[in-house]
């Protein structure tokens, strides 16, 4: 799931003959970013690329200004147009500002956002932001059309009177499933018949699957629109995703909702798979419910990109925890203050601290974990890799090998995955020692 990105945006103004900037071509004004955890409410614009950016009241007006005035770009000159924005955003904003200040503003921040025009008329780059531990390697492969019409077809389902019913039925099936049945021995029949292991991650991936549609259902229930549907690769496990920026269009509890609608369709593919099990009594259905009951509790992990960090994002009205990383570190281990965290209020400043000094040691704890456990899984690779060849020689069916290959590439994975988080974390650690070292000469350059 993707949520509002901002890019700091910096330089010198543009030289060459002055014209009235104008918005981006595609780009939109949305307005009030609702319940959110800053001081000073920003405002929202929607980028060319769906992109969002989050702008201080300000510069929103100044944009907003510009957009309206720009017809006047044909009927008077520039300077008086300029000088018209300015009155119209000295009015809103209660401060006196200027032509000149106007196209400082958007030489400086606006158009580096990819906001506007530059004042010479050059078109604003094309933002991209890259979020810490964001998915990678997108393909979407449902343009907005297809997830729109396929949202429309499960939106029913978040009606309170069907929600009640679907989740007293995901209840019911789990106490059942969890309690009465035994599932250790459809444990022992999945490994007697490796068929039926295949069979279990099949029906997983399209858990998977129909998780991403329950996003894009309750976008289409809050009346936004979902962008396009997907897969990619998050870290360096195949992913799905469903980009429901649109979302943020919604208040508290239309995002919440927007969240919380994958699990929701999760817990609607147990209640199928228990039906489908009390009809057929066949085994591997009961693993099938253990394997998507794991993955609802993957996505309600807060600290790597699931739905329970977006969940907490948005319950605070933060839309990038990870950003606040270096600063709560930096105050609360080097004691120096950060001007980011003086932007939110009191509850979300504490909810994110507690939040950063949590999930650090956690996801240390689970490198960890995970590093210890590298000899026993590059020795179970090892074996699996000749019991695979083995069967390949004495010609085993074509179904037993795909089990055992896929068997193979989940364990592969992790080695793959730790190499890639651990050189992650050692080049953000040189990178901030580097700049930390540098600090004193920068500022002293600065002063100079």
């Amino acid at each position: 799931m993707s949520g509002p990105a901002t890019k700091d945006g910096g330089g010198a103004g543009t030289a060459g003959t002055l014209v009235l900037p104008a918005l981006a071509d595609g780009a939109e004004l949305i307005g009030e970013f609702k319940n959110s955890g800053y001081r000073d409410t920003p405002q929202l614009v929607r980028l060319p690329n769906g992109q969002l950016v989050r702008l201080p009241p300000l510069l929103y007006q100044v944009a907003g200004a510009l957009h309206r005035h720009h017809a006047l770009a044909g009927t008077t000159d520039v300077e008086t147009a300029l000088a018209r924005v300015a009155e119209t955003v000295s009015e809103a904003a209660g401060a006196r500002l200027t032509g000149e200040q106007v196209v400082y503003l958007v030489d400086n921040k606006l158009a580096p956002l990819g906001v506007t025009t530059y004042s010479d008329g050059t078109a604003p780059p094309v933002v991209r932001s890259d979020p810490f531990l964001a998915l990678r390697f997108r393909i979407a492969v449902f343009p907005e059309s297809v997830t729109w019409f396929v949202g429309g077809l499960f939106a029913w389902l978040f009606r309170p009177a069907v929600m009640a019913l679907v989740l007293g039925a995901f209840a019911a099936s789990e106490v059942w499933v969890l309690t009465a049945r035994s599932i250790s021995d459809a444990l022992s029949f999945a490994i007697l018949n490796p068929v039926s292991i295949l069979l279990v991650m099949v029906l997983g991936i399209a858990s998977c699957a129909f998780h991403e549609v329950g996003h894009a259902s309750a976008c289409r229930y809050g009346g936004v629109r979902p962008g396009a549907m997907g897969c990619g690769i998050y870290i360096v496990w195949p992913a799905f995703y469903t980009d429901i920026t649109e979302s943020y269009r919604l208040g508290r509890a239309g995002r919440l909702r927007a969240d919380l609608a994958g699990v929701y369709f999760n817990g609607i593919f147990v209640v199928g798979l228990t039906l489908l099990y009390l009809q057929t009594g066949f085994a591997p259905l009961i693993l099938a419910v253990v394997y998507v009951n794991l993955e609802m509790v993957q996505q309600l992990l807060p600290t790597l990109r699931f739905d329970g960090y977006y969940i907490m994002s948005d319950l605070i009205g933060i839309p990038d925890l990870f950003r606040y990383i270096g600063p709560i570190l930096r105050r609360a281990l080097l004691r120096r203050p950060d001007p980011r965290l003086a932007d939110l209020k009191r509850w979300p400043q504490v909810f994110v601290t507690v939040w950063v000094l949590t999930v650090i040691p956690t996801l240390a704890i689970q490198l960890a974990l995970i590093s210890t456990q590298i000899p026993a899984l590059v020795v179970k690779d090892w074996g699996m890799m000749r019991k695979l060849a083995s069967a390949a020689a004495d010609g085993a069916d074509p179904l037993t090998l795909v089990t055992s290959g896929l068997q193979i590439f989940l364990l592969v994975l992790p080695l793959v995955g730790l190499a890639f988080i651990l050189y992650g974390f050692a080049r953000g650690l040189v990178r901030w020692a580097v700049r930390y070292v540098n600090a004193p000469v920068t500022k002293a350059a600065s002063g100079a």
